[in-house]
């Protein structure tokens, strides 16, 4: 295995193997990796020839009070990791070679997609996003690239970027790896204290309730969000920062719910704020 930092050599490592003929998969992180990056890089690994792995902890996508300086970084152990996965390259720039000096341009997804949910409490959120990641596919010149689907809009947003230009690349989507309790697999678990990751629970337990009244036949959103918001708010230590029902094209929020639809939360518990999601396909009528 190797790793890499600069974007050059990075280049040429992938424009090598593509050569020979071989297909890559990138699996793009931010590191301090945990079971649910790992089932990325399990599925690039059986569906490629060469698995890159990046570990980039992006500036660009972290908003002044957020937590970029203090965001969980171990990159020792996360070679261990991916090594004993077989990973071919792990690329972990530094933030002055993937944004050198007056590094000026950005790349954007506009509309709605990138407007509510995340977007409406974390302005320049996707701009971030989108933009490192565009970086990265140019870097690495995947043929597939793996995010999972925890990260819901996120992954709206760089299906919309690479169909808006055009990118030969395939987005593949893997399922949310969760821990026995429920609780979605997230680097940001370390911060919970005991009692806060008892709290956690409830964000994928109000997720249940909300599946159990729509197979019960409730089609208002607004009474299924109500619902949701009641359960959390009556968890210890937990904010609601959003509760949506949205399409799962657009992310416009709908007042009936009927085909396929994405539950999307996000859920401050104490400091830490935790995102989950639940897609359901609803029959029309």
């Amino acid at each position: 295995m190797k790793v890499l930092t600069a974007p050059l050599e990075t280049q040429n490592y992938c424009r090598n193997r593509r050569a020979e003929g071989k297909q890559i998969g990138l699996v793009p992180t931010m590191g301090f990796l945990h079971e649910g990056h790992l089932s990325l890089v399990r599925g690039a690994r059986g569906d490629n020839d060469c698995v890159v792995v990046s570990i980039f902890v992006n500036p660009t996508q972290f908003g002044p009070n957020e937590d970029f300086q203090s965001y969980p970084r171990d990159l020792e152990r996360d070679c261990c990791l991916l090594e004993a996965e077989g990973v071919d390259l792990i690329f972990a720039p530094t933030a002055e070679e993937m944004y050198p000096t007056n590094s000026a341009t950005f790349v954007e997804v506009a509309g709605s997609i990138t407007k509510g949910l995340c977007g409406a409490s974390r302005p320049n959120h996707f701009r971030g996003v989108t933009t490192v990641v565009s970086k990265l596919f140019n870097v690495v010149h995947p043929h597939r690239a793996y995010f999972g689907q925890k990260d819901a809009q996120q992954l709206a947003v760089i299906k919309r970027m690479v169909s808006d230009l055009n990118m030969d690349i395939k987005i593949v989507p893997m399922p949310i790896i969760r821990e026995p309790d429920g609780l979605a697999m997230s680097s940001r678990n370390r911060y919970l204290n005991p009692e806060a990751r008892r709290s956690a629970t409830v964000l994928h337990r109000s997720l249940q309730l909300a599946k159990g009244l729509i197979e019960g036949g409730e089609r208002n959103a607004e009474k299924v969000i109500a619902a949701i918001r009641e359960m959390i708010e009556q968890a210890k230590l937990a904010r609601i920062d959003y509760v949506e029902i949205v399409d799962v094209e657009g992310l416009e929020p709908v007042e009936e719910i009927e085909g396929e639809i994405l539950i999307a939360l996000a859920v401050f518990i104490s400091e830490p704020r935790l995102i989950d999601n639940l897609h359901i396909r609803v029959p029309s009528k």
